[in-house]
């Protein structure tokens, strides 16, 4: 199986029901905010809510955190 097919797995199980410019705007959303960047480049608030309604985000004080799921998704 090549990494093309473990992604579109991955990605029909968690952003699947998304537009693909969509899922891939919030992988790359999921990798700024596990690389500390959302300080410099402050996210949409609807990317958040969206992530936070899928588990893939939680709220650590004021700063967003990848759940294992949001983990999941951008490795």
């Amino acid at each position: 199986m090549s990494d093309f097919d473990d992604t579109a797995t991955l990605h029909d199980n968690t952003l699947g029901e998304l537009t693909i410019e969509r899922a891939i705007s919030l992988r790359w959303t999921l990798r700024d905010i596990f690389a500390g960047r959302t300080k410099f480049l402050p996210l949409a608030d609807a990317d958040l809510q969206l992530l936070l309604e899928m588990g893939l985000v939680e709220m650590h004080g004021d700063a967003p955190v990848l759940t294992d799921a949001g983990f999941a998704v951008i490795e």
